[in-house]
């Protein structure tokens, strides 16, 4: 059984930061693509960053350059470093395999607000 166990989020200013951490189990992240999503109040779930299994990253338009993906293949985790965020960056965030395959953990929120 694959689960994810995503932590991290909170209450930040603009312009600050954020690591957001998925705890992994049943599947092997060096060997699965992998992926961070988010889903805003109202909004349906949008894919962020994502990791293939030989290391190579995508980034959508709103969070390239401010967003880094990786992961470590000791401890079975995948994070997400966010830096910069604004407002519009307000969610809950998940990660999943890159095609959401597998239950929805319980996502981890991000709130960015003065």
């Amino acid at each position: 059984q694959v689960q994810f166990v995503e932590s991290g989020g909170g209450l930040v200013q603009p312009g600050g930061s954020l690591r957001l951490s998925c705890a992994v189990s049943g599947t092997i992240v060096s060997r699965t693509y992998m992926g961070w999503f988010r889903q805003a109040p109202g909004k349906q779930r949008e894919l962020v960053a994502s990791i293939t299994g030989d290391g190579s990253t995508y980034y959508t338009d709103f969070v390239k350059g401010r967003f880094t993906i990786s992961r470590d293949n000791d401890y079975n985790m995948v994070y997400l470093s966010m830096n910069n965020l604004k407002p519009d960056d307000t969610a809950v965030y998940y990660c999943n395999t890159r095609t959401g395959w597998y239950t929805w953990g319980q996502g981890t929120q991000v709130t960015v607000s003065s």
